[in-house]
């Protein structure tokens, strides 16, 4: 079951929550429907990937636990924060203030752990509570040119 609430406007936040599953086709439609096309299809696997994670490693695929994605266009930035009712983790998290993506990768004989790279690669802004329950993802859109003020 899918539960929506109305499109997000101005500051407030529109809100989409289901059951701890794999097909999120109607999903990501739904999230992705007032975002520009050229940023679709980059936006479209990173949302997914973090979809992923929240319904298979956070929920365990339990179809009892619930996903929550909040999302909103607030300044230019569109924001999407995704929570789910699992035990949470603790993200790896470089030492550098401004890591490269790269960083975020895994050791190559893990099985898991490269959409969290992928993830840093996409959005501007990934970041975790500290149970490691919820994340926050923001992907800022380009500046519009302004008019100087300058004389």
């Amino acid at each position: 079951m899918i539960t929506i609430s109305l499109r997000p406007v101005g500051r407030n936040w529109g809100t989409i929550s289901f059951a701890s599953t794999l097909y999120l086709c109607p999903i990501l439609d739904l999230l992705l429907a007032e975002i520009p096309t050229k940023l679709q299809a980059e936006l479209r696997l990173g949302l997914q990937e973090a979809l992923v994670n929240a319904a298979k490693h956070g929920n365990n695929l339990d179809p009892s636990k619930i996903v929550l994605v909040r999302f909103s266009l607030i300044d230019n930035q569109y924001w999407w924060v995704i929570s789910d009712q699992g035990q949470g983790f603790i993200p790896a998290s470089p030492d550098d203030e401004d890591p490269d993506p790269t960083d975020y990768l895994p050791p190559d004989e893990s099985e898991n752990g490269r959409g969290l790279c992928l993830l840093h690669q996409i959005f501007d802004q990934v970041q975790w509570n500290r149970k490691g329950t919820e994340l926050r993802l923001c992907k800022e859109m380009e500046n519009r040119r302004r008019l100087s003020l300058k004389w």
